[in-house]
């Protein structure tokens, strides 16, 4: 969430960063709300101040025996005004808190104007395209004629966008996730955590995911609602909800391989075909809690571990820092990788990585102690995937495709795969 201070102090460069995302902040609105909560308020305060002075007045006439009747109808109407006055006080703070629910961060200074994906800058790229005697296939055709690849049996399970895996294609799947897990614990030094896929409103809410993206989340029918995560990010980020850390516990680095699920709204007609685009996949996630001024660097880092499995894997990439227009909801600077698929001729994305500012720690109220002041301070979170499991077993399907329809296995997969040296 934005700060609610920044906005009443200066709304106009509130107006101005949400107009770099092509964004319109109805200031209207927010001068209405806010002119009304401050009436409210006022009125409040001063019938408080009544009560306070005629509660006084009350033990003083009682002392010198005079009769207190009069004032205590004063009292009892003031506490009838005064809980009208709270309960209004109360509404308006809930509809000024659901106008600030819905602003996304606003984008750091240095990120690119634009208004969507073509306005991204492509910032650098890692390895050159592989060049084959033959037209290449995509993962589609390469999972279907080696058996391991079926989104007929999915579909007559769950509906469209799910695929069942077999054989050693889902061991590959597996073994991706594992050498993505071991890479960031042992060189990278995060900690890995195994969270619930189920998460509340509130988590879900402290992350950005609620009330932005409630169409596109899968949720119980239970009263209150649950909902299936759509990122590790959700539950890994609230790991600090509520909570006052220590400096020294920062930077706080965590990790976890999770099923994600997503309604995938809006995305209608589009990769419908494949495992681009699924209601269920799975992730490995990065996130990272931090000290203030440490975020922008830590921002590079966790980029750059999350690089480092493309490039154990031989798999050309570029990393493109998204402009104002294409960012996510509660990212203030965003860096994507995206990897060479040959199947589809193209790069597409692998990896989103971001750096929130204190955005999420805001809504979960997460702070740390600063060393020298003492007082406590939003902390910075950052995220990122590290990787897209689904999507890096399509780049190594495609990539390491050989003539005869055969995946040869990456060297760096083939102690997970059990030695086997091709899938064929």
């Amino acid at each position: 969430m934005l700060d609610p201070k920044l906005l009443r102090q200066d709304p106009d460069a509130i107006a101005r960063g949400l107009k770099r995302r092509g964004l319109t902040l109805d200031l209207d609105q927010y001068h209405a709300l806010e002119e009304t909560r401050k009436q409210i308020q006022l009125q409040t305060e001063a019938l408080q101040n009544h009560r306070k002075t005629d509660s006084k007045a009350i033990g003083q006439a009682k002392a010198r025996g005079e009769d207190i009747q009069p004032l205590l109808d004063s009292v009892g109407q003031i506490g009838d005004d005064l809980a009208e006055c709270e309960s209004k006080l109360s509404q308006v703070q809930e509809q000024l808190h659901a106008f600030m629910a819905v602003l996304p961060n606003l984008p750091a200074d240095d990120v690119p104007e634009g208004r969507d994906g073509s306005d991204n800058v492509e910032v650098r790229t890692w390895g050159s395209p592989a060049t084959f005697a033959y037209k290449p296939l995509d993962h589609v055709d390469l999972g279907h004629q080696l058996g391991g690849m079926d989104s007929d049996v999915a579909a007559r399970m769950a509906g469209s966008r799910f695929t069942l895996l077999r054989g050693p294609l889902a061991r590959l799947h597996r073994a991706i996730a594992q050498l993505m897990l071991d890479q960031h614990t042992e060189e990278h030094g995060y900690t890995e955590v195994n969270v619930p896929l189920i998460a509340n409103a509130e988590t879900m809410y402290g992350s950005g995911q609620l009330p932005k993206f409630a169409d596109d989340a899968f949720q119980t029918n239970e009263e209150p609602a649950r909902f299936l995560i759509p990122t590790a990010e959700v539950t890994l980020a609230n790991l600090v909800s509520d909570q006052i850390l220590d400096v020294d516990q920062l930077p706080m680095k965590v990790t976890a391989h999770t099923p994600c699920f997503r309604k995938e709204a809006g995305s209608y007609g589009k990769d419908t075909r494949g495992m681009i685009r699924q209601h269920q996949f799975e992730k490995v996630e990065l996130v990272q809690m931090v000290r203030p001024e440490e975020s922008e660097q830590a921002l590079e880092s966790l980029t750059g571990h999350a690089e480092r499995i493309l490039q154990l894997l031989e798999l050309p990439y570029r990393v493109v820092e998204l402009c104002t227009g294409d960012m996510g909801f509660a990212a203030r600077k965003t860096y994507d990788l995206e990897v060479w698929l040959p199947g589809q001729n193209a790069y597409r994305e692998i990896s989103s990585c971001s750096n929130c500012g204190d955005f999420q720690a805001r809504r979960m109220l997460a702070r740390y102690r600063h060393p020298e002041t003492g007082k406590p301070e939003l902390l910075h979170t950052l995220n990122g995937s590290g990787l897209a499991v689904g999507r890096s077993l399509i780049a190594v399907m495609e990539n390491y495709q050989q003539a005869d329809g055969s995946i040869a296995i990456p060297e760096v997969l083939k102690p997970y795969m059990g030695g086997l040296k091709k899938i064929a």
